[in-house]
């Protein structure tokens, strides 16, 4: 009896996050809507905060003013335009992370000397049955430069979220690597083809052209590798281009693992995926006999070994010349990469895929279940301009459906989302350990963690459990203790003037600064009252599994090793406050302007977007 009680609990504990408003009223979780199409529902005050919330990771201090002075629409130019924006501040801030700033094919060559060298390492050891100090040392060396190397790569992603002043480009890139999601842990070289992927092949493209965006994906040696691609080779049976065993310059210059793999031949990976996670959709039309032409067309798409700097490489001896029909389209035989090219160019054209990006897109800006009128505005949009990221985006954020009330605060906050929104709030300096990158993925979303490749989930259901709930409280109040490096409350403007107000005056500041001047009436009980009744609840209540954990150790710019020993890269929400302690340190009890900013940044309406 008592279990159910406690399920039971848990249960009405995540719809208070999930369902709670900026008025106290629960709004609905699976209807969609339809806006008026006449007119925008939010205030002008509210618009403001919208467009902070989904097109920033959240507002620093002034950033409301700062929009309202300019016009909201003006704003959304800017933000659409983002080489408009100087981002020189952020740009000198990054310069410290020094091995992120040396060259991928440097990295590469690197990576293989070490791998070359730990392998001279365990064979002297076989040879003398004992390994020396020194070979210890050289082993431990390696394993620390790859450590040292995600840590700087996690660091700087959530830096440049925190303190970019190109903010909607930060958010659609995260939005871009979520949905072209690549996992570190893929193997050894993975970490280093991810540089390179966010600098190169999705930040750029994050506002331009869907089909320059894909292409660069699909030559990416960071995709290439995760989805096995590299490896794929036309069948024993299939017709290539060039054949290996009569051309020993060519066999020469395939990867050293494709020469060992004897058997190799057709891998699908890729090619579904390009289907049903990153064009069409599940629901598509295609087949299983499209997913196989695809991945013939992309026969042959590999990548140079690491010693040789790594790179996107075009193999014929690898590629399945024979005749393909992909969704209809006949493809002829006797082909080499313009098969590859042609079939991005179908699905890319394709109405599935237009309804598809418009759909998570309008999912991502508007609400959990976006109104089918904004997707269909949308994937026109995407239809008519062959593509164009920025004019899609442009057609959602501007709709009258955006500024409906119930879009208003309608969408829970990912981990990611919750600790640079906080980060912003406190008007924070960017965090050059792994700290911050740590707290995300103690709160569940750890960076380039996720497995499978359909990324982290996009509605915000999937993040709420008991655990997650108590490990964002004591994540407030952490951050309200000054744990994480660069957020210190004396960065609030005018919060020396406030230490001695009376508690109604210290409560109403806060609701202003953090909370856009609107919380519900228990929120406003919890902040007068000084202490959060969700966190005894979901201290008692169960915990949901936890995923599997991989530990991605520590580092700084520069070398020096700090932050958190064992930082996971991987894990679930269901994490309990002891692991967040880990990170952060017990969770404070505080008092005064400090209680409160902790518990606002755990209410509610913090937690939502």
């Amino acid at each position: 009896m008592r279990r159910t009680h406690s399920c039971i609990t848990a249960s009405l504990l995540c719809a208070v996050v999930i369902s709670t408003t900026a008025g106290g009223q629960a709004s609905p979780k699976s209807k969609s809507y339809t806006a008026p199409l006449d007119h925008r529902e939010l205030a002008a005050d509210q618009q403001v905060v919208q467009v902070l919330n989904r097109l920033t990771f959240g507002p620093r201090p002034g950033d409301a003013q700062k929009v309202r002075a300019m016009g909201v629409d003006k704003w959304i130019d800017l933000q659409l335009n983002p080489s408009r924006i100087d981002d020189a501040p952020f740009d000198q801030f990054a310069a410290r992370y020094d091995i992120l700033n040396q060259d991928q094919n440097q990295l590469l060559r690197q990576y293989a000397d070490a791998q070359r060298e730990r392998r001279m390492v365990k064979r002297d050891k076989a040879d003398s049955a004992m390994m020396t100090r020194d070979d210890s040392m050289a082993v431990r060396q390696i394993g620390l430069g790859r450590r040292q190397f995600m840590s700087q790569l996690q660091s700087e992603r959530v830096a440049r979220a925190v303190s970019s002043n190109r903010q909607l480009e930060e958010v659609m890139t995260d939005f871009w690597l979520n949905h072209f999601n690549v996992y570190a842990a893929k193997g050894p070289p993975e970490a280093y083809y991810l540089v390179q992927y966010e600098r190169d092949v999705i930040r750029p493209n994050a506002l331009g052209k869907f089909r320059d965006l894909l292409e660069s994906v699909a030559k990416s040696p960071a995709m290439l590798f995760y989805l096995d691609n590299a490896r794929s080779m036309a069948d024993s049976t299939r017709p290539r281009l060039m054949s290996p065993q009569r051309n020993r310059f060519q066999a020469q210059q395939l990867p050293q693992r494709l020469q060992q793999v004897r058997n190799g031949g057709l891998n699908e990976n890729y090619g579904r995926e390009l289907l049903e996670l990153h064009t069409v959709g599940v629901d598509g039309g295609y087949t299983q006999q499209d997913v196989i032409n695809v991945a013939r067309a992309l026969t042959g798409w590999t990548i140079n070994p690491p010693a040789m700097g790594g790179g996107f490489v075009f193999r014929p001896g690898m590629h399945d010349a024979g005749e393909k029909v992909v969704l209809g389209h006949k493809l002829a035989a006797g082909r080499g990469m313009e098969d590859g090219e042609d079939v991005l160019d179908i699905i890319s054209r394709s109405p599935a895929t237009a309804k598809f990006i418009a759909t998570k897109l309008a999912r991502r800006f508007i609400s959990d279940n976006p109104p089918q009128s904004v997707v269909d505005d949308a994937a026109a949009v995407f239809l008519k301009t062959g593509g164009d990221i920025r004019e899609v985006v442009r057609t959602i954020v501007t709709s009258n459906e955006f500024y409906s009330q119930q879009a208003f605060r309608s969408k829970v906050k990912s981990p990611f989302e919750v600790v640079v929104s906080a980060m912003r709030a406190l008007n924070a300096q960017p965090d050059s350990t792994p700290r911050t990158a740590g707290a995300i993925a103690y709160l569940g979303e750890p960076l380039f963690g996720h497995q499978a490749p359909n990324g982290y989930p996009e509605t915000g259901d999937a993040w709420m459990n008991t655990g997650a709930i108590l490990n964002r409280i004591n994540f407030g109040m952490a951050v309200a203790a000054n744990r994480i490096p660069g957020a210190s409350l004396a960065s609030l403007p005018g919060i020396d003037t406030l230490r001695n107000a009376p508690r109604g005056t210290q409560v109403d500041a806060v609701v202003s600064l953090l909370l856009a001047g609107a919380v519900s009436p228990d929120t406003r009980a919890v902040l007068m009252k000084g202490e959060n009744p969700l966190a005894a609840v979901a201290a008692t209540a169960p915990v949901e599994p936890q995923a599997p954990q991989m530990a991605i150790g520590d580092g700084t710019p520069g070398g020096n090793r700090t932050g958190i020993p064992g930082a996971a890269l991987g894990g679930g929400g269901g994490l309990r406050a002891n692991a967040l302690a880990r990170g952060l340190g017990n969770v404070p009890q505080l008092s005064g302007m400090a209680q409160i900013i902790g518990l606002a940044l755990g209410s509610p309406e913090f937690q939502r977007r």
